[in-house]
């Protein structure tokens, strides 16, 4: 459990670290939710 917690946690900072702003993290949720539905089709 503790190690999923960490690893949940680096994978968040990483994420975070490749946007450049949170615009920027937004963009790509947004892009990431339009691929699941494309696949979901």
């Amino acid at each position: 459990m503790k190690k999923a917690v960490i690893f949940l946690m680096i994978a968040l900072i990483a994420l975070l670290c490749s946007c450049e702003t949170m615009s920027g993290f937004g963009k790509d949720v947004q892009k990431a939710g339009e691929w699941v539905e494309k696949k979901a089709d």
